[in-house]
């Protein structure tokens, strides 16, 4: 997609690396204004933006699993007003029920379930009623595609981090706002790994094209990066 003039804001939670900083670079591209948060500004590519951004990309770090970061954040961009929220933060592992510690079992769950949740409770009034709150699972997360029970942790934590998204939009069925769960598909990233299918440059603009194809439609939706509907 050619470069476009835009007065459209993304909230971008989770975009030093990998997809999320995939997706700043790409709408940017666009001509959206970007928000994009870090964890750690010393291993975080989003620097590296900000001087063809032209002013259209702010830095902001927050760490998702401390509530009182997000506060933080909230109450920075209180008066700010957003046409997504999309909240990419997560962390992958293969160990296996038998092998994970407990320690790191509550930490999976943590980033990749309730904190994404907590993001959206806290800053969803930031959205624009004609906006988007979106947020990044997985294919892996779905229960009828689940035939190898490879990545079970890792599954289970995008598994509740749906059922947490389609709680959050049953008790908001009049909100007249698009909300998105996200399947990128197999993409090579650190978390993806180098065997994966797909490379950022496939994945990112079709991810990006099948997002603002859904503005403007009310209720949850389980979508790959073609637009495709992901069984629950």
């Amino acid at each position: 997609m050619s470069t476009t003039s835009s007065d459209k804001q993304l909230l971008l939670i989770g975009a030093s690396r990998g997809l999320g900083f995939a997706l700043a670079e790409e709408y940017l591209k666009r001509g959206w204004h970007v928000v994009a948060t870090e964890r750690n500004s010393t291993t975080s590519k989003l620097h590296d933006l900000l001087r063809a951004a032209q002013g259209r990309l702010e830095i902001a770090t927050v760490d998702i699993t401390y509530p009182d970061q997000v506060a933080a954040l909230r109450a920075r961009l209180d008066s700010r007003h957003f046409d997504m929220l999309f909240v990419n933060a997560g962390i992958g592992t293969r160990d296996m029920l038998a092998d994970i510690s407990t320690d790191e079992f509550i930490r999976m769950m943590v980033t990749n379930a309730l904190s994404p949740m907590r993001v959206v409770e806290s800053l969803q009034e930031l959205v624009l009623p004609t906006g988007t709150i979106g947020i990044m699972s997985s294919g892996q997360g779905s229960i009828t595609n689940n035939d190898n029970g490879h990545y079970e942790i890792y599954r289970g934590s995008k598994t509740a981090l749906n059922m947490f998204m389609r709680s959050f939009a049953a008790r908001h069925a009049d909100d007249p706002r698009t909300l998105l769960l996200m399947a990128p598909g197999w993409v090579r990233t650190d978390l993806g790994g180098p065997e994966a299918r797909l490379s950022i440059e496939e994945s990112i603009p079709n991810l990006a094209n099948t997002m603002d194809a859904q503005a403007g439609k009310a209720g949850l939706q389980y979508l790959n990066y073609l637009g495709q509907a992901v069984p629950w």
